[in-house]
Parts: structure tokens; C-alpha cells; sequence
């Protein structure tokens, strides 16, 4: 029998968050005061969320050090019962989260569906790592035993963006108390109730004692409290580029870890070989998926000059073709972007484009905070609609004529986070990818891929080399290294 909201009960009950925060176990009033929860669709409040100041943030890392200490204690099955209640809780309330996923972050059904399975993924990975190996016994030239020990960090701090709140934020929360450690989270203040409260609920429903998930949303200056509080050990930060060398420069002076996972303008080649139908397809989703509001949404569309114009009018009419709204009304392909800054510098980039010669092949206008996926072929390398990240449904599409072109025109970024070729010659597009800096390489598919057990993470502008996901890149992220040797005796030394 399929289980209802209304028999398992309202998980996110504004009642009780209203206008709070949450520290020690307990909603309480932020010295940052309170905000509304907008939903970008309509303008809407959705509710009233409270708002973290520094001093919230170091009563924070004072309760989460103290108690990890606890926690890292803990025998690891109590520890990955938990992690494996939070998944099965995500997937009961799934129903519930995605409503406002839809609604306050502006994602379409599907997309919010994704990010729930995601997320409940997240957790059932993490709950095998309490009891999974942490060390490695080394050889000695000494008579001892000699071994090397990952213990917890102690106090993690992850700051999450607006986009994708869940996936962002699970993916470094849950690994983080899986191996021991207490977590400070930072959502983006525009998705404090998806990317902030709905975590702390499910947690807490999984038995997770008081103290070791703090829920302190704010702007900068809770930021750079979090990096700066001697307590946070180590930073995961999912965002811009430009927000993650602040952030890495400031952990840098704190001499502290900083995990970076920034931003990119993924490259997409259709070589001379690829069925056009299918590769449209792909970058369809791979550059309109959630308003391209995805770090690895395709920006640049590389195509082989013998398909250029069949792509470009195909893409141009798939796009004309889609339905922009509201997407918890009905069902429609995009939904909005988050705010209003966002679109004015989404259409400022494209307009820019046009006049340094960029053609406008479909979209380009927008309604409210609704705007059209938009084609530009062939824009100028410099127009920054090519060159950056727009963060919003725009294509840019430029023919090349050889794979050594291709290549080139790849590689001529400062970004490096996911790549997409299509081709009939996988073997060909995997020479190209070696020659291409990427953290991820898709060959025949598109761009925006997640899964919770692969190491996702970029090269360059696109992040510091850290990764997300997967055992290993759990265990180095959130955990010391720590050298132990014992003898039976003491040693004897000649001094």
C-alpha cells in the first residue's frame, strides 16, 4: 500500500521553523533576523525563514565540536543506522520535499524527483562508510608496528547554493557524519527551507543526536564566520567561481582545508560522425535542464561544420518549441530562474552577444522571471555568453573543422568541470577527451550527469581538485590522516 503524506505526517512544519534557525537540537531565534521564502514562479511567500549572524555561528561550532566528540565515539552500525533511516526518510517524504523543491527552488517535477533520489542515495552510500577500512598497516625499518589512521576532522563546514539545494548540500553532510563528524550547513538564503530545513527534519527523524547538524543560513557574513571559527576544520563549498576563491583565500589564511566545487561552462562536441537528431537531443537537455541553472550545463556547442547549420535550426526549433511556466501548475519544460538579478545579467549576456555579432536564432526574450531557452550561433570567442558561465538557458554554438579544432576551441577556457562528445568513434573521442582538462568526460551523452557513488569534481576554475562521491573521495575529504607506531618496549636511543 503506497504510504501518504497525510498518514506519515507533515515533515516540514513551518509552525516550528518559522523565522528560526537551528542549533543544539532547537529552533531558535537567529541574531540575523528573518527573510521570506520566495517562490520565484509567482512572488509569492512561501514562509518566513530565520537568518544566522557570526555570533549564531560560533555557538554553532561550539555545540557541534562538543558534540562530535560523542559522535566519533559511537559504535559505527548505531552511525550508519542512521545514514540508512535519513535515505529511507527522503524516500518517504519524497513527495512532500519535491513540492517545495518545485516551488521555492523553481525546478521542474522530474528534475525535483531526481534530486530526491539523489539524496536518499547520498545517504544509503554514506551509510557504509562507518564501517568500511580507515587504515593501512605500513612497513617500518624500527622493530614496531607502524599503521596509518583516518580519523574524523571534527567540525565540517558546507556552504550550498541555490540550484540543485539537496544534491549540493547531501553530498558533503552526509559522508561528513557518516565518518564521525559534526556538520555546520550554510544553504543560500533564497532555498533555506529545501537546501536547510528539510535536511535538519529528516535527520533529525533519523535519530541523529542534538548538536551534530547545525542549521546556520546568512550571506557572507556567516560565510566567512564558518571559515574563519577555529572549530570548522574543513570547508565543502559548492558555488561560484568568483564566491570560491573568496572562500579558498580566506580558508587559505586560517590554514584550513577548503573542498571547492565551482562553477564551468562545459563544452559539447558533435564530431562529423554523429547522428544530429540525437545529438540535439542531448543538448537540449544539457543546456536547458532547470533553466541551465547547473554548473555543468552545456555552454559551448562545438559542432562540425558539415552539420552546423542542421543543428543549429534543429536545436533553434526544439527550443521555440518548449513550454516556459510555472512548474507547479502543469507540466512545462522550464520553470523560472531564482530572481531577478539573475535574469537581468542572463539577458544582459545574450544581448551583449548579439551586438558584437552573435545571431539570435531562438529565444532571447523572457516574461517575469520566465525566459526562453535560447540558440546564439556563432558568437565572437570573446562575447562572455560564450566564454563564461551564464547560468541560464542559453546555447552558444560554433562550428570547427577538425578534431584538432576542436580540441582547441575545448580546451580554451579557464573552466574544466564536464565534457560531452558525440560521435560513431568512441576511441577517437576518448584521444580527444585526454587532450581536453576536465574533471568528468561524458562520450555520447551530454553534459549534466549525478550519480552518488562517482567522484565528481573539476579541474581549473572549475575547483581545486577535491572531490565529491564515492568511498574514497568521502574518506579524504572529512578525515586526517594520523601516523601511530607501538612497540612492546621502549625504544632506546644513543643521546
Amino acid at each position: 500500500m503506497t504510504t501518504t503524506t497525510e498518514t506519515r505526517g507533515i515533515l516540514i512544519d513551518e509552525a516550528n521553523f518559522a523565522g528560526k534557525i537551528y542549533i543544539d537540537g532547537e529552533w531558535v531565534t537567529g541574531s540575523g533576523g528573518e527573510i521570506a521564502s520566495i517562490e520565484p514562479a509567482t512572488g509569492n511567500t512561501l514562509a518566513m525563514v530565520g537568518i544566522a549572524g557570526a555570533d549564531d555561528v560560533a555557538r554553532a561550532a561550539e555545540g557541534a565540536a562538543r558534540a562530535q566528540k560523542e559522535w566519533a565515539a559511537t559504535p559505527h552500525p548505531v552511525r550508519a543506522a542512521v545514514l540508512r533511516r535519513a535515505g529511507q526518510l527522503w524516500e518517504e517524504h519524497a513527495e512532500e520535499i519535491s513540492g517545495w523543491n518545485v516551488r521555492e527552488v523553481g525546478a521542474i517535477p522530474p528534475l525535483a524527483g531526481f534530486a530526491l533520489h539523489v539524496t536518499a542515495a547520498e545517504c544509503f552510500e554514506a551509510s557504509a562508510l562507518p564501517s568500511a577500512p580507515r587504515g593501512t598497516v605500513l612497513s617500518s625499518e624500527q622493530p614496531r608496528l607502524s599503521l596509518a589512521e583516518q580519523v574524523p576532522v571534527g567540525v565540517v563546514g558546507v556552504i550550498s547554493p541555490f540550484n540543485v539545494p539537496l544534491i549540493l548540500g547531501i553530498r558533503a553532510v552526509a559522508p561528513a557524519l557518516a565518518l564521525g563528524n559534526a556538520v555546520l550547513l550554510k544553504p543560500d538564503p533564497r532555498t533555506i527551507i529545501t537546501g536547510g530545513v528539510s535536511m535538519v527534519r529528516i535527520f533529525e527523524e533519523a535519530g541523529l543526536p542534538a548538536g551534530l547538524l547545525q542549521l546556520v543560513p546568512g550571506g557572507a557574513e556567516v560565510g566567512e564566520a564558518m571559515v574563519a571559527d577555529p572549530r570548522v576544520r574543513v570547508i565543502a563549498f559548492t558555488g561560484s567561481t568568483r564566491a570560491g576563491r573568496s572562500v579558498g583565500e580566506l580558508a587559505g589564511r586560517h590554514l584550513k582545508r577548503a573542498h571547492l566545487e565551482l562553477g564551468g561552462n562545459s563544452a559539447f562536441v558533435v564530431r562529423h560522425d554523429a547522428d544530429v537528431d540525437k545529438a540535439v537531443n542531448l543538448a537540449t537537455w544539457g543546456s536547458f535542464l532547470h533553466q541551465g541553472q547547473i554548473c555543468m550545463t552545456v555552454g559551448r556547442h562545438l559542432v562540425h561544420e558539415s552539420l552546423f547549420e542542421e543543428y543549429v535550426s534543429k536545436l533553434a526549433a526544439k527550443a521555440e518549441s518548449m513550454h516556459v511556466g510555472d512548474p507547479a501548475t502543469g507540466p512545462v519544460h522550464l520553470g523560472p530562474l531564482i530572481d531577478e538579478v539573475q535574469r537581468d545579467r542572463v539577458h544582459a549576456l545574450v544581448q551583449d552577444a548579439v551586438a558584437q555579432g552573435a545571431v539570435l536564432r531562438a529565444g532571447g526574450t523572457y516574461e517575469e522571471l520566465f525566459y526562453r531557452p535560447t540558440v546564439l550561433a556563432n558568437p565572437p570567442r570573446e562575447a562572455a555568453a560564450y566564454c563564461d558561465e551564464v547560468f541560464g538557458p542559453v546555447a552558444s554554438v560554433v562550428p570547427f573543422s577538425t578534431d584538432d579544432e576542436a580540441v582547441e576551441l575545448a580546451a580554451a577556457t579557464d573552466f574544466g568541470l564536464s565534457l560531452g562528445i558525440v560521435t560513431e568513434d568512441v576511441m577517437a573521442a576518448l584521444e580527444m577527451a585526454r587532450l581536453i582538462p576536465t574533471g568528468i568526460v561524458h562520450i555520447n551523452d551530454q553534459t549534466v550527469n549525478d550519480e552518488a557513488n562517482t567522484p565528481f569534481g573539476g579541474v581549473g576554475a572549475s575547483g581545486t581538485g577535491s572531490r565529491h562521491g564515492g568511498a574514497q573521495a568521502s574518506v579524504e575529504a572529512f578525515t586526517e590522516t594520523r601516523w601511530i607506531t607501538m612497540r612492546r618496549e621502549p625504544g632506546a636511543y644513543p643521546l
